[in-house]
């Protein structure tokens, strides 16, 4: 009988838990969230890993591409990425160290670094841009065109409270 009854208390544990696996809808949207970016980055990750890369310093490419040939203020850069770069410096260090990058310190203001992309690292982003556009199909090409857009706009007002005034995104 006390088995029984330890069996039924685990039992009824057990399914208490199962029902309350997040705290509030906000964490389970959040963790959900974090689940999601976890799946995508492996196959970016794996994918940037194999041109030494990494996602930060190829979203850094892509800006300076984008602003070719006009070269940036790394300030500037740094507030343009997609994800926080600490240590914009050393993200820089590593894409001049390979030739990629390129930085230039005006005559009439010393304190602005400003940084370009070289035609080395122009000709990357042209090597993997079709492996770029393959991952991201990999990972969102299941969805219709109407979902991601409003995955996109949920998104975007899920962010919107907490980005800087003037926000690019």
């Amino acid at each position: 009988m006390y088995y029984a009854s330890m069996v039924s208390t685990t039992a009824s544990s057990v399914s208490r838990a199962v029902r309350r696996r997040f705290d509030s809808p906000q964490q389970e949207v959040f963790l959900s969230l974090w689940r999601t970016y976890d799946r995508l980055r492996m196959l970016e990750d794996e994918l940037f890993g194999r041109h030494g890369l990494t996602a930060q310093q190829y979203n850094a490419l892509r800006l300076l591409r984008a602003a070719h040939p006009e070269k940036v203020p790394t300030l500037s850069l740094g507030s343009r990425l997609v994800s926080r770069a600490p240590d914009i410096t050393r993200l820089l260090d590593k894409l001049v160290d390979r030739g990629w990058v390129e930085r230039h310190r005006p005559a009439d203001n010393r304190r602005v670094v400003l940084v370009g992309i070289t035609p080395a690292g122009i000709k990357l982003l042209e090597q993997i841009g079709e492996e770029v556009r393959d991952c991201h199909q990999r990972q969102l090409g299941h969805l219709e065109v109407q979902e991601m857009k409003l995955l996109i706009e949920l998104l975007r007002k899920a962010r919107q409270p907490h980005e800087a005034q003037g926000s690019e995104w």
